[in-house]
């Protein structure tokens, strides 16, 4: 089973290790171990000739998936949309939504779910502070 391990955390971050997707069983869900506390991501592999089997929608989270690699099919409200690597899907919590792996090659991505209208605009802050990299 895949974890998140090797997990350490400074004082403003946390860092962990999960390995590559390709030795993942299934699904991961990282949030809990790395400390979220406003969003979930999941790490996902499926093989070839597998999917998701049930339909599944949410109360309040909003979700992206961001498919890295191989071919597939994502159910959503009865649409069927083709996915790849670098197809991007935004899922509002009513749509009831399933995916599967019509491919010849593991089919890999990542989902994070957030609740819906929580983003308060632009939060970063540009500082005038060089990186210290070292040399």
């Amino acid at each position: 089973m895949a974890s998140v391990r090797d997990v350490r955390s400074g004082a403003h971050y946390t860092v962990g290790e999960a390995g590559p997707l390709a030795e993942l069983d299934a699904k991961l869900f990282i949030g809990q171990p790395m400390g979220f506390s406003s969003m979930e991501v999941s790490l996902n592999r499926i093989a070839p000739g597998t999917g998701s089997p049930f339909m599944h929608q949410h109360r309040e989270h909003e979700e992206l998936y961001l498919f890295l690699q191989g071919h597939g099919q994502f159910l959503i409200d009865g649409t069927v949309i083709p996915v790849e690597a670098g197809t991007l899907v935004r899922v509002e919590p009513e749509a009831r939504r399933a995916w599967r792996n019509n491919g010849d090659t593991d089919l890999e991505f990542i989902v994070v779910q957030a609740n819906r209208h929580s983003l308060t605009g632009q939060d970063g802050v540009r500082l005038e502070d060089k990186a210290p990299w070292p040399e």
